[in-house]
């Protein structure tokens, strides 16, 4: 499937492809790529069952990596690099085993790397009611973010990514059939840590607990883990610390070569 994306920065610059997370969509990059990430072509895909583009099955890891790689190649990008937030980080660890020649250098944001049974199957189950909203407040209201999350960044998260009802309720554009799914790809084991050969960044967030202290150990040596404050939505919580960390670490690849 060709996903419906979203562009920012520089058209002849190098591409960064940003991968979001299970239940968001692509323009979540929109404020770092325009404020901070100007000089890369900054390519943001609505995954399969979310956002704009098509929400039909399979929702499988396969599926999603495929997806990816039929919309790069659409978009004329033979090699990228890489940031993906949550799933959109277990999601490059997958494309890394299967397709390393695609890849530059992976900025993994808060990666779902493997969640724990019980986290899925309460976060599936919680996902099967289709949630509306009375308002983008209600919708803020609901999220349930941290106190660092700056509100007015969630209410416009409200604008982009909801659908107005007919009655003038508030609906996210997403498949809950594709996030239920996707909740329970996300307890399977990840690729084996040695099948991730790129340069590696790891952000994350300790408060949030997301990526545990196990993963990291598999993964010591093979990226490199930076700590930031907040939970788990790191780009709107350390918003500065994210775009700083990912400018130098991509400015790091573009002195090698």
């Amino acid at each position: 499937m060709i996903l419906h994306t979203h562009e920012w920065g520089d058209a002849a610059g190098p591409p960064l492809v940003c991968l979001h997370g299970v239940t968001a969509h692509g323009e979540r990059f929109r404020r770092l790529a325009t404020e901070r990430w100007t000089r890369f072509r900054v390519v943001a895909p609505d995954l399969r069952g979310h956002g704009r583009s098509g929400d039909e099955p399979p929702w499988g890891f396969e599926t999603h990596v495929a997806d990816v790689l039929e919309t790069m190649d659409a978009l004329g990008v033979e090699r990228a690099d890489f940031a993906g937030h949550s799933f959109g980080g277990r999601l490059l660890l997958e494309l890394a085993a299967t397709h390393p020649e695609r890849i530059g250098r992976l900025v993994l944001l808060d990666p779902a790397i493997q969640i724990l049974p019980h986290v899925a199957l309460y976060s599936a189950d919680a996902e099967r009611a289709d949630a509306v909203y009375d308002s983008a407040e209600d919708y803020a209201d609901a999220r349930g973010d941290g106190p660092a999350t700056p509100r007015e960044l969630v209410l416009e998260d409200a604008a982009l990514h909801c659908e107005r009802l007919p009655d003038g309720r508030l609906r996210r554009r997403t498949s809950q059939a594709a996030v239920v799914s996707i909740f329970g790809e996300l307890a399977s084991d990840p690729p084996p840590p040695e099948t991730l050969r790129a340069p590696t960044l790891l952000l994350h967030a300790p408060a949030y607990g997301l990526v545990r202290d196990d993963q990291l150990a598999a993964y010591a040596g093979r990226v490199e883990a930076v700590e930031l404050p907040g939970m788990h939505i790191v780009m709107w919580d350390a918003f500065d610390e994210v775009a700083s960390e990912v400018e130098r670490f991509l400015e790091d690849s573009r002195a090698e070569r």
